[in-house]
């Protein structure tokens, strides 16, 4: 059996999350309540608090709803590092990369929230004054989305590109809302099965992301980043890095740049990694790596209930 974490990106989030796992484990308990401490000063409040009570609407802004997924995921990770669960590879959609980065030892606890705050801080001023668009695509080949998404671009003047290819048949579309609305348009003649609009605060991995990027590689100079103990298949890249890429160049990258989430799945599987493990609220990349591969495991941690049936499952 060789095992890969998967982290849940943002959109995942719900109220309450993490409140179970908090009245059960020691372990937990204390990650959490050291990350909420470190980040009171930063955010102006209880992340814990947010996460257990909501409203919903405040926990779903980007600037809080990062560092409380990512503070969530640290603490599951530890959990199942107790109960001798460990991966060969991790994977993370978007915001959860960086929940990879800490389970493979490559960011502490500490930098690893911080970090993250700081990114949906960035991202949050980056999309200040934007009127967005984001679809999901159903039903059409990568290259025509890439098409027409080019021929909406060069028709309004505006920006509008792939942001997510999550599984076949799946990809999302992001930009201005005027260039969204004609690729939309033009997929519809192209026969897309079906096109949903996303509710969205801004236009995430495209080039309107550049200058939340090019903040989050200044703030990254002061980050440490360790050697690691495991390989994490990056979003920007659809693999493992290789010797001549580094960290922070592929986490500045990925927040401007389409997340290829198709490709890493079929990466991980390619290495071995027949064990798919989601940790996060809800099941959206269980389901994407149901739609990729057919031959493999998928377990999902959202409850504490469920850390008791993996931990049953990979018989530890």
């Amino acid at each position: 059996m060789k095992i890969g974490f998967v982290y849940a990106g943002q959109g995942a989030q719900r109220v309450g999350m993490g409140q179970d796992f908090y009245n059960e484990s020691e372990v937990f308990r204390t990650s959490l309540d050291a990350v909420a401490e470190s980040l009171k000063g930063d955010l102006g409040l209880d992340i814990k608090d947010l996460s257990f009570n909501g409203p919903l609407e405040k926990l779903s802004l980007t600037a809080y709803t990062q560092p409380a997924m990512v503070a969530f995921a640290v603490g599951v990770t530890k959990v199942l590092a107790a109960e001798g669960i460990t991966p060969e590879y991790a994977l993370g959609l978007s915001l959860g990369e960086y929940s990879a980065l800490f389970a493979a030892g490559i960011l502490s606890e500490e930098d690893v929230v911080k970090l993250v705050a700081k990114r949906g801080a960035f991202m949050t001023r980056a999309a200040e004054g934007l009127s967005v668009g984001m679809a999901a695509v159903l039903g059409v080949e990568r290259g025509v989305i890439e098409d027409c998404c080019a021929k909406a671009a060069g028709e309004t003047g505006k920006v509008v590109s792939p942001a997510n290819y999550n599984c076949p048949g799946q990809i999302v579309i992001s930009g201005d809302k005027e260039g969204v609305d004609r690729a939309t348009e033009l997929l519809k003649e192209a026969g897309a099965k079906r096109i949903v609009p996303l509710n969205v605060s801004g236009p995430f991995h495209t080039a309107l992301m550049k200058p939340a990027g090019d903040l989050l590689a200044e703030e990254m100079k002061n980050v440490e980043f360790k050697e690691g103990n495991l390989e994490v298949v990056y979003n920007a890249i659809g693999r493992a890095k290789n010797a001549g890429e580094s960290v922070p160049q592929l986490l500045e990258k990925q927040v401007q740049s389409p997340v290829y989430l198709e490709d890493s799945i079929r990466f991980m599987a390619q290495q071995g990694v027949d064990t798919f493990v989601e940790i996060g609220p809800g099941k959206v990349i269980s389901g994407f790596v149901k739609k990729t591969l057919s031959d493999v495991k998928i377990l999902s941690i959202d409850t504490y209930e469920d850390l008791k049936n993996v931990t049953a499952e990979l018989g530890k």
